[in-house]
């Protein structure tokens, strides 16, 4: 059936006017949201009652981050989940950090091996499939996901921030990236000119080399070059003094944080049609490092993401999770709470989507990470999350945020919980080969 095309009639827009006319609120509700916004007009007081910061686990992380004008949250929650650690093992200062300007460097270096990899192998695919429309549209970027940044760490390792601090271009990074990428698709050109020229493999591996020196090069001027090797001091809690000398990278993550971070694994709560719960997924070109760390979720249902969890955090340890942070949160309050505007009642529109419909439609998918620092269990049920964000002390209170539950069932994704919290039937699917999903799934998208 084709149906056909109409366009709006002046009798329509009759019908409409009058339609808004014999709607008796009307002309209060068209001056208080042309004055004030949808926003502050659906503003519901009782949501800030209900989201009182208080809760019955609540573990003691330290001072907030601030990520600033970077998209590097998902890198912060993960080395805070860590930071966390190192304080409570060596009592360290509440305002101790990693350094994420470190993380960064070889970051973006391997996403530009990574870039360049995937431009090889779909080289003889046109400009105008989808795929390469996909890679040319951020061939990197801020964004990541937690197997990244392991990626990351097992290969380079960790340091203090005092080791390597933060510079301009790490701390607001639009500059760096419009020129970073400017220069990944210019190589992007020669690289796939080069292979419809039938250039032999050497000939592509000596021009790759020259272009990831070259990138090594901006981003040593950028970020500056990460340290080989580095002295450690700190005064602890105590004001005890301790200096560390001659560390690397390495042996500063296995003596300070000491982890095994392949038990560390990816929980997300996708419930489309196409992702059967229970199973493992991946994500077709999505990655950092080369032969590295695969991107792999485990898809549960909200009842066990839920309660890994919990578990986590009755086991004393924070936990990484990303989430769609802008929908119905108030970022100076650091309120994350479905009930906290009421839009649907303002313009008398059901705007009501299923968590799928979101994810298939476009609504929703995971934009910023952060960390469950806290949980409110009443009757051993979950009412509502402690959230330390990366935004500084400014927003929230004193840069913690207070998520409901119902807000984590909606626009919660991804939960990353050491392995052991899981139950035995989900310990064993985490050895499934997983299912390849396309670049674009809202599963591959990078907080």
């Amino acid at each position: 059936m084709i149906l056909v095309t109409k366009a709006i009639d002046a009798t329509q827009l009759s019908k409409f006017k009058n339609s808004l006319k014999n709607r008796a609120e009307h002309a209060v509700l068209e001056r208080a949201v042309t004055k004030n916004g949808i926003l502050a007009t659906t503003a519901d007081y009782h949501s800030e009652v209900k989201m009182d910061p208080v809760f019955s686990i609540d573990l003691d992380t330290g001072d907030v981050a601030n990520q600033k004008q970077s998209g590097r949250c998902w890198m912060f929650a993960a080395l805070n989940t860590m930071r966390h650690d190192i304080k409570n093992k060596f009592k360290v200062p509440k305002d101790f950090e990693l350094s994420q300007n470190y993380t960064y460097f070889w970051d973006k270096l391997e996403k530009a091996n990574y870039f360049y990899e995937n431009v090889l192998k779909t080289a003889s695919l046109p400009t105008s499939d989808r795929k390469i429309s996909w890679l040319m549209t951020t061939p990197q970027q801020d964004g990541g996901q937690w197997d990244m940044i392991v990626a990351i760490i097992q290969k380079y390792g960790v340091v203090p921030q005092s080791a390597m601090p933060e510079t301009y271009n790490s701390s607001k990074s639009n500059e760096f990236n419009s020129t970073f990428n400017l220069k990944l698709r210019k190589d992007a050109v020669k690289l796939r000119q080069m292979v419809a020229e039938q250039a032999s493999d050497a000939q592509i591996e000596k021009e790759k080399d020259k272009m990831l020196d070259d990138a090594y090069r901006m981003l040593a001027y950028s970020f500056g070059e990460p340290p080989v090797k580095f002295d450690f001091a700190y005064r602890d809690a105590d004001k005890a003094y301790h200096l560390d000398r001659d560390l690397t990278p390495q042996k500063f993550f296995e003596k300070y944080v000491g982890w095994n971070l392949d038990d560390y694994v990816s929980i997300i709560n996708g419930p489309t049609e196409d992702k059967p719960f229970n199973h493992m997924y991946t994500v077709d070109m999505l990655g950092n490092v080369v032969s590295g760390r695969q991107i792999r979720h485990l898809n549960v249902d909200m009842k066990t993401f839920r309660q890994v969890a919990v578990a986590q955090l009755k086991a004393g340890e924070s936990v990484w999770f990303g989430c769609d942070v802008g929908q119905e949160s108030d970022r100076q309050k650091g309120i994350m709470d479905t009930e906290l505007y009421h839009k649907d009642e303002l313009f008398d529109i059901d705007l009501n989507m299923s968590k799928a419909e979101r994810l298939d439609y476009g609504e929703s998918l995971m934009t910023h990470a952060m960390v469950l620092t806290g949980v409110d269990l009443v009757d051993d049920k979950p009412t509502k999350w402690k959230v330390e964000n990366s935004w500084g002390k400014k927003v929230g209170t004193n840069g913690f945020f207070v998520m409901s539950n119902d807000w984590m069932n909606e626009f919660c994704y991804q939960v990353v919980v050491n392995k052991k919290h899981l139950p035995a039937n989900l310990q064993n699917v985490l050895q499934e080969d997983p299912k390849v999903l396309a670049p674009w799934d809202p599963m591959g998208s990078l907080a």
